[in-house]
C-alpha cells in the first residue's frame, strides 16, 4: 500500500474536436491497462446494448452524464483515476465544443501533459489550434498529438507525416516546449497500450509508454522558493506550550533548516528552525510538499502572507495585467469590483480596462470588440485593494495565477494568468 501512495502522479488532459474519439481513447486506455472493474464493464455493456451498439462502446466509461451518453459527446470535465505498476494518473477528459472552452481551461489548469486528438481524416482543424493555444497559455510542459482513427485512412504513414508537419508549424508559433506525435486507433487499440501490428512503420512509444515516462513537474523544485501560508498552528496545550508553526504547501522551490527567509509583506527576516510533516521532522522540503515551518524568531505571520528565501523576492504590486478566461454567463464589467483569490490571499480588485480579446482560432488580437463574454480570453488590467505578491505566470504557474469571484453571488467568474503589460 505504501508503494502505491509513494508512486509518482501524472495529471494529463485530453482535448480535441467533437467526435475525434477522446472518450473512446480514455476508455481504451483504462480497458487495456486492466483499470476497469467488472461492474463498470457490465454497466457499459448494458448501456451500449441500450444505445444499439453491436460492440462495447468504451467511450461510455468516461461519459458519465446521461445527456452525454445519449448525445455521444462530452459536456463536462470528466476526471478519471487509474494506475499502472509504474505511475498513477489523473485524466481530465474535456469537451471539444467551442462553447466549453472554460471547461478545457479548468481541466488543463493543473495538468503536466496535454493529449490533443486529431482525426486522421480531417487533419488540423480550428479546434486543434484552439486547444493548442490553451495548452500554450497554461504553460503545459508536454503536448502529445494523438492522430486518431488511423484505421479509417488505411494506416497511412503519409497522412500521419502530413499532419505532423502541419502541427509542427503551429507548435513553433505557440512556443510549445515538448511535442510528441503518435498515430493510433482508439477503437481498436492500436498504439494505445499495445504496439500496432498495422503501423510497422511507426517505431515510437505507445501512448501509455509515453505517459509512464514523461517528466512530472519538471524543474518545480528548482524554481525560487515560494511558501504561501495557509494556517498558523498554535495548539496552546501543555505538551506544545510554545509551539508556533506556519502550515502550507510549497508552491515551488525547496527549503531547508537553517535557511534565511523573508516574510511578505512585512519584509521581516528570520531563519528556519524546523520543518514538520505530520509527526516527523524534516531537514529539507521540496515543492509540492505540504509542511509546517517553524522560525527562530517570533514573527507576525498570518494566512495570506508568503515566506520566501531572503534575497529571492518576487513582484509586489496592486496594478496587475492578466490574461483572463471568462467563466460566467454574465459578461465581465469594466469598473466592477471582484474578489481576487491569489494563492492563500484574498483581496478586492477593480477591472480598469480591457486591452484586447484573443481570437483563439486565428491567434489574433481583437481590439474592436472588447465585450468579454463566457469562454472569451482577454487581456485586462486590474487594481487591487492591497498589493499582491506574485510571479509572472510564465515563471510560476502557482504564484502567477488567480481567480476572480463575484462578491454578490460568490461564483468563480474568471481564471487569470498574470502577464507583463
Amino acid at each position: 500500500m505504501n508503494g502505491y501512495l509513494d508512486m509518482e502522479l501524472l495529471r494529463f488532459t485530453t482535448a480535441g474536436s467533437v467526435d475525434d474519439g477522446k472518450s473512446t481513447l480514455i476508455g481504451r486506455l483504462l480497458y487495456d491497462s486492466k483499470s476497469v472493474f467488472e461492474d463498470q464493464l457490465e454497466a457499459v455493456k448494458t448501456a451500449s446494448e441500450r444505445l444499439g451498439n453491436e460492440e462495447i462502446n468504451l467511450a461510455l466509461l468516461t461519459d458519465g452524464l446521461r445527456a452525454e451518453r445519449e448525445q455521444g459527446i462530452t459536456i463536462d470535465v470528466a476526471y478519471r483515476y487509474f494506475a499502472t505498476p509504474k505511475r498513477k494518473f489523473i485524466i481530465a477528459d474535456t469537451p471539444g465544443h467551442i462553447e466549453y472552452t472554460r471547461n478545457m481551461v479548468t481541466g488543463a489548469s493543473t495538468a503536466d501533459t496535454a493529449v490533443i486528438l486529431v482525426d486522421a481524416r480531417n487533419g488540423i482543424v480550428e479546434q486543434t489550434k484552439r486547444h493548442s493555444y490553451i495548452a500554450s497559455l497554461l504553460r503545459i510542459d508536454n503536448v502529445v498529438v494523438a492522430v486518431n482513427k488511423m484505421d479509417l485512412v488505411g494506416f497511412s504513414e503519409e497522412v500521419f507525416l502530413k499532419i505532423k508537419s502541419e502541427y509542427a508549424t503551429i507548435a513553433k508559433r505557440l512556443s510549445l516546449k515538448n511535442v510528441h506525435y503518435i498515430p493510433l486507433s482508439a477503437r481498436d487499440g492500436d498504439n494505445v497500450v499495445n504496439p500496432s501490428r498495422n503501423m510497422s512503420w511507426y517505431e515510437g512509444d505507445t501512448l501509455l509508454n509515453l505517459l509512464e515516462t514523461l517528466p512530472v513537474n519538471e524543474g518545480l523544485d528548482t524554481l525560487p522558493m515560494r511558501f504561501p501560508v495557509q494556517y498558523v498552528i498554535r495548539p496552546q496545550s501543555d505538551g506544545f506550550h510554545d509551539y508556533r508553526a506556519y502550515a502550507g504547501r510549497l508552491a515551488s522551490g525547496r527549503i531547508a533548516v537553517g535557511d534565511k527567509v523573508t516574510v511578505l509583506p512585512s519584509l521581516t527576516e528570520s531563519t528556519v528552525k524546523a520543518i514538520d510533516e505530520a509527526e516527523r521532522s524534516l531537514d529539507m522540503a521540496f515543492a509540492p510538499q505540504s509542511v509546517s515551518i517553524r522560525l527562530n524568531d517570533d514573527v507576525d505571520v498570518s494566512r495570506g502572507n508568503m515566506i520566501v528565501k531572503s534575497g529571492d523576492l518576487l513582484s509586489i504590486g496592486a496594478d496587475i495585467s492578466l490574461l483572463v478566461c471568462w467563466l460566467n454567463h454574465r459578461p465581465l464589467s469594466v469598473g466592477a469590483k471582484y474578489i481576487v483569490r491569489h494563492t492563500t490571499d484574498e483581496v478586492f480588485g477593480i477591472v480598469k480596462d480591457v486591452s484586447f480579446k484573443v481570437n483563439i482560432n486565428t491567434l489574433e488580437n481583437i481590439t474592436d470588440n472588447k465585450v468579454v463574454e463566457m469562454n472569451d480570453i482577454a487581456h485586462i488590467r486590474m487594481k487591487t485593494s492591497k498589493p499582491l505578491r506574485y510571479d509572472l505566470y510564465a515563471d510560476n504557474r502557482v504564484t502567477g495565477s488567480l481567480v476572480l469571484i463575484n462578491e454578490a453571488t460568490l461564483e468563480t467568474v474568471g481564471a487569470g494568468m498574470i502577464v507583463n503589460e
